[in-house]
Order: C-alpha cells, then sequence, then structure tokens
C-alpha cells in the first residue's frame, strides 16, 4: 500500500514539469540514442525501442524518480566485439543466418538484465557508498568530458563513396589475390581470373564487371559494398574501421555554429526572463522554427539518422516485426556454447550499467537532496534490460547527461521518465516526420549546456585544499574514464582511495612503553593494527632485551582483521621462545575466541577484564575454524 502511495505521489506531485522536461530530455535522447545504434552496428528502431521500454521501466519501478534511463553509449560499446564475432558465426552455421551478430546482442541483454536483477535482490546496490566523494567528482568531470567530445563529432560529416554512401575507413590484412599488369591472378597456382581496365575488374572467364575500383578500395558491384584493399602488389582482405568522416567547412559550419550559440544563448538567458517555460525545450523549438521557416541549410535529426548506415526507421511496420517473439528467437541456438559466448559481455555490460546508473543516482540525491533505493533501482534496470532484449531492442543504463537535462528542466518525479518513454515510442510509431526536422544543432546546444553544468567545476577551485591523494583520485579517474570506460575507473579510484586510505592509517599504530614498580614491561598500543600497520606494530617490540614478564594493553587499539590477529599471536609465540611471560590486555570479545581457536595456551595469556572493548572484527569469529598455527608461523 506504501509502495502504491508513493507512486502515486510521485506522479501527482509535480505534472507540468515533468511532461515538458520528459519531452525536452526525449529530444536530446535521439541523437545519442541513434548514435549509440550506429557504434553497435544494429539498427536505429532497435537503440529507441530499447531506450522506450527501458526508460519506461525504470521509471515506474526504479528507486530513484527523476533518473532517466534508456541505451546507453557505455553499454552499447561493449557489444560492438560481440556482435561482430557473432555475425561471423552465423555465416559458420549449416544453415548460414545474415546478421546474426543480432541474436547475440538480444540473448546477452536479456542475460545481462538478469544479472542486475541478482545484483539487487542480493543488495549490491548498498556498495555504491562505499566510493569515495573524489571519485565521484571524477567520475562527474570524465563523463562531462566524454559528452563534449561526442559532441564534437556532429560538426563532421559522413565521406560518400563512389556510389553516394557512407565511405568505410578499412584497413589491410591479409593478401588474396596478386596483382600484375593490370591482371588478379590466384596465389597458388598463378592463375589469371581478373582484368583490370581502369577502375573496372571484369571476370576473364565471362567477361562481366564484378568489381570497381575507386580511392584504393575494390566494392562489389552487386552489393556496392568494400570487399577488398587494392595496392600495387595484389587484392588485400579488410578490417572496417568505420565511416570516414569529414569536419563541416564553410556555409554549412557557419550555421551549425550559429544554431549552437543561440540554443546556448536561449538556455541562459529565458530562466533570468521567466521560469514557467522549460528553457532546453523552448530553444529547440525557436531554433528549430527559425530553421524550418529561414530555409537554412542544416543537418537535421533526419539527415543524421539517414546518413548514419543503419537500417533507418520504418515506423510501425519495422517496429511490428520485432514483437513476433516466434521469428525474432528462431535464429538462436539455445546451447552451452552461445552462454559461453555472450556471458563475459553481458556481465561486463552489467556492471558497467550499474555503476553508470548508481553513480548517476548518487548524482540526483545531491541536486535534489533526496535519497533513492540502489537495490530497487538494480531490479529496475535488469527488468527493463531483459524486457527490452526478449522484444528485440538493445541494452542501457541511467544516462547522466539526459539526467541532468530533466532536472535542470524540472523533472523530479516519475511521469518526467515516462514522459520521455512515450514521447520516444509516439516518434518511433508516429511523430517521426516532425521530429526529423529538429536541428541536429540545437540538440548540440542542449547538450552542451548540460556539460556545463555537470562538470565540477568546484574540482579547480578545492584541488590545493583537499589531500594530495585525493587529488589524484579525482584526476585520474576523469582521465581513465576519458580513455577507457567509466567501470575501469570507478575501479581504480577506488582502489587508488582504499591503498591510500590503509597506507595514511598504517601510519598511525603507536606504542607508549613504561616500566611497573614489579619489573613488568608494559606496551600501551594506540591507533588501529590491521594488514597495513603490522610492520610498524611488530617494529614496536625489543623481544630480546626486555624483562622477563610483558604486558600488551590494546584499550586504545583496534584489532580490525585476521592479519592483526596473526601478528598477536607471532608476538606471543616469540616472546614464549625467549622463556619470557607475557600477557594481553583489553581485547575484544571476537579477538578472544579467535586466539583461543588457535591456540588453547592463550587461556593463559589473556586476561579478562570488565573493560575489556566491545567490536566486531569484519569477518565472524564462529567461521575461523583453521589453527593460526598451520600457517606457517
Amino acid at each position: 500500500m506504501k509502495f502504491g502511495q508513493n507512486t502515486l505521489k510521485n506522479f501527482t506531485q509535480n505534472p507540468k514539469n515533468d511532461i515538458l522536461a520528459g519531452i525536452t530530455v526525449s529530444l536530446a535522447m535521439i541523437p545519442e540514442v541513434v548514435a549509440f545504434a550506429f557504434v553497435a552496428q544494429i539498427s536505429p528502431i532497435v537503440a529507441l525501442f530499447g531506450a522506450f521500454i527501458i526508460g519506461l521501466i525504470s521509471a515506474l519501478f526504479g528507486g530513484r524518480p527523476g533518473l532517466i534511463s534508456g541505451a546507453a553509449g557505455a553499454v552499447a560499446v561493449i557489444f560492438v566485439h560481440m556482435i561482430q564475432e557473432g555475425h561471423a558465426k552465423g555465416l559458420l552455421f549449416d544453415q548460414p543466418v545474415e546478421n546474426m551478430g543480432y541474436f547475440y546482442l538480444l540473448a546477452a541483454v536479456v542475460l545481462m538484465g538478469f544479472i542486475q536483477i541478482l545484483a539487487g535482490v542480493f543488495k549490491l546496490g548498498k556498495f555504491v557508498r562505499l566510493i569515495p566523494h573524489p571519485v565521484m567528482l571524477g567520475f562527474v568531470n570524465g563523463l562531462a568530458i566524454v559528452i563534449f567530445l561526442a559532441q564534437l563529432g556532429m560538426f563532421k560529416e559522413n565521406t560518400k563513396d563512389i556510389f553516394g554512401q557512407n565511405m568505410r575507413n578499412t584497413q589491410s590484412k591479409d593478401l588474396v589475390y596478386n596483382v600484375s599488369d593490370g591482371a588478379v591472378k590466384d596465389l597458388i597456382s598463378d592463375t589469371k581470373i581478373f582484368s583490370i581496365n581502369g577502375n573496372s575488374v571484369k571476370n576473364i572467364s565471362t567477361g562481366e564487371e564484378v568489381f570497381i575500383i575507386s580511392n584504393n578500395q575494390v566494392f562489389d558491384i552487386d552489393t556496392k559494398q568494400v570487399v577488398f584493399n587494392i595496392k600495387d602488389n595484389g587484392f588485400y582482405s579488410i578490417k572496417d574501421n568505420g565511416v570516414v568522416k569529414s569536419t563541416l567547412e564553410g556555409k554549412k559550419l557557419y550555421i551549425m555554429i550559429s544554431l549552437v550559440l543561440l540554443t546556448m544563448f536561449i538556455i541562459w538567458g529565458l530562466p533570468k526572463l521567466t521560469k514557467k517555460m522549460p528553457a532546453a525545450l523552448t530553444a529547440i523549438l525557436i531554433v528549430t522554427l527559425i530553421s524550418i521557416f529561414g530555409g537554412l541549410e542544416s543537418i537535421n535529426v533526419g539527415d543524421f539518422i539517414r546518413d548514419g548506415g543503419g537500417a533507418g526507421l520504418n515506423g510501425f511496420d519495422e517496429l511490428s516485426s520485432k514483437l513476433n517473439l516466434s521469428e525474432l528467437w528462431s535464429h538462436l541456438p539455445f546451447n552451452l556454447d552461445t552462454l559461453k559466448f555472450i556471458a563475459p559481455y553481458a556481465f561486463l555490460a552489467a556492471s558497467v550499467g550499474l555503476i553508470e546508473t548508481l553513480m548517476t543516482m548518487n548524482l540526483v540525491d545531491e541536486l535534489t537532496d533526496s535519497r533513492g533505493d540502489g537495490n530497487r533501482e538494480c531490479v529496475a534496470q535488469g527488468t527493463g534490460n531483459m524486457l527490452s532484449g526478449i522484444f528485440g531492442g538493445t541494452g542501457g543504463c541511467g544516462m547522466i547527461g539526459q539526467t541532468v537535462i530533466n532536472i535542470n528542466a524540472g523533472g523530479r518525479g516519475r511521469l518526467s521518465g515516462v514522459m520521455m518513454a512515450l514521447t520516444l515510442l509516439t516518434f518511433i510509431l508516429f511523430a517521426d516526420k516532425y521530429i526529423e526536422q529538429v536541428p541536429i544543432a540545437a540538440l548540440v546546444g542542449v547538450m552542451f549546456m548540460m556539460v556545463i553544468e555537470t562538470f565540477a567545476w568546484s574540482s579547480f577551485r578545492i584541488m590545493k585544499k583537499i589531500p594530495i591523494s585525493d587529488a589524484v583520485v579525482l584526476v585520474i579517474v576523469s582521465v581513465v574514464t576519458v580513455f577507457f570506460d567509466l567501470a575501469i575507473a570507478v575501479f581504480v579510484g577506488v582502489i587508488i582511495s582504499a591503498l591510500s586510505f590503509a597506507w595514511e592509517n598504517a601510519k598511525k599504530i603507536r606504542a607508549r612503553k613504561r616500566m611497573q614498580d614489579d619489573g613488568t614491561k608494559t606496551y600501551e598500543i594506540w591507533g588501529p593494527l590491521f594488514f597495513g600497520s603490522i610492520t610498524a606494530f611488530n617494529e614496536k617490540f625489543d623481544i630480546k632485551n626486555d624483562p622477563d614478564n610483558v604486558e600488551i594493553d590494546f584499550v586504545e587499539a583496534r584489532i580490525s582483521d585476521h592479519s592483526a590477529i596473526e601478528a598477536i599471536f607471532i608476538i606471543v609465540e616469540k616472546y614464549q621462545a625467549e622463556g619470557k611471560t607475557i600477557k594481553l590486555k583489553h581485547l575484544s570479545e571476537d579477538c578472544k575466541i579467535l586466539l583461543y581457536k588457535a591456540s588453547p595456551k592463550f587461556k593463559e595469556v589473556i586476561v579478562d577484564a570488565i573493560d575489556d572493548p566491545r567490536y566486531h572484527l569484519a569477518a565472524n569469529p564462529e567461521k575461523f575454524t583453521r589453527p593460526l598455527s598451520e600457517y606457517n608461523v
């Protein structure tokens, strides 16, 4: 009942702002989702439909109202190699299947979602709290830089080949045919197979033209695809490295820059006049109208989609075919080989997706001064990904750029995410002709303003005020996010922060030494005793020169792990080996239990007192059943 009341409240408390913010975000999401579709070599309809399902499910059932999810680039990049390998595997079947990589993608997305649901069920979302603040700042800064650099790609256009298609950047691999004296010969028999006449390559046997040469590339005359690279000595097999792009020039470039600046100016200036209208959506509408009625030669969303080299958008017909589940899943072999193939990609995508989602959720928590439920968000993201894969869509996660746009536009409740998803679906089914007229420049301007809002400019101001280790972590996480990916950056940042923390605390161990009236030497230990401080702890004792009676008092120390317990065990053995009496005071109950299990003689060594500390070690003492004497101490 409480869940239903909270959900209803999140829908009804701010409907106007949520609806307008959702529409704004959907427009800003289209070019990014489509661009990621081209990166992953899948149809834009697949990415847009996936963004709709994931966005809808996470908005309705996620743990963070206001967080926007969709087909994110961090996930899309992971699947690129798998899709390419999947295409190749499909051609090796007894009955070859074209575009087999797409069907492997769907299975991987379903498995990815299942892993994320397990993460939520086992409450792994809480571990995001272990991410230090410098890592969070580095994540935000790095992602802002990545988004900024991605927008620079919008200032380029695709170079065209001899057939008017997007030119492919092909890299030469293995020699396939020899070329000499205008003839193409077999490598082994040196038999002439084709003849070259200018740019035309003909079959010697039939006299038919089979290939056309252009820009050192060999095109199949029927498919119009690049099949070889040509050099002086032969035809080479190729590796496709994507579309060849060139920077906009002249009038196109000036129009693009002008519209971007106009969009940014409206977004900056409108809130100073009125806050009743969302600045980003108003800017998009104004710039679109100027572009249409001004007859400007600006690149719009439709041009961007059609020029991307994907399958394009065919509206309801293509979407309907994706919903034919029996046909959709009939090509995939359900066996152990398929699981082995997709599992590593699915696990990595699930990890990256959850990290980016939970980090974005933390950012929204800070922006809205509220608290989300990480475990619930894990389950919602996983459910959305599973349903997306089942119905033919790609995988996704929380998107920081679109989330910041949503928050800045006033979107706070679940309705904003639902509205975003429904607007995307409307675009897929009915409104594509209208949305296609939106200039890319307007969306780039929105993203640039989002980058400015997202980047933690305060990090420059505090750089000299925070510990050097934290400053290093902040910079490293930012750099790794830009050059590698988010998951690696977060792991690296957490590891460096943890090692730095351990190093600093390892230096805090102290021992105050004093002699009692009866000749007993007392060591009063101060500070944390754990794996990092054991070396310094051992250096405090002068076993050979100490008197016959020694007492170690741990009242001002905290014993944190099994390494500390083992260090105490070794010290006791060394004193006893010298024939000296040693007593241990103020150990916690956990420490006593572990030491008693290690050796019964500790009954005589440990002094029980009413003021013994009461704290717990990280591990359950009852699980410690192996005596420490077996660890070659």
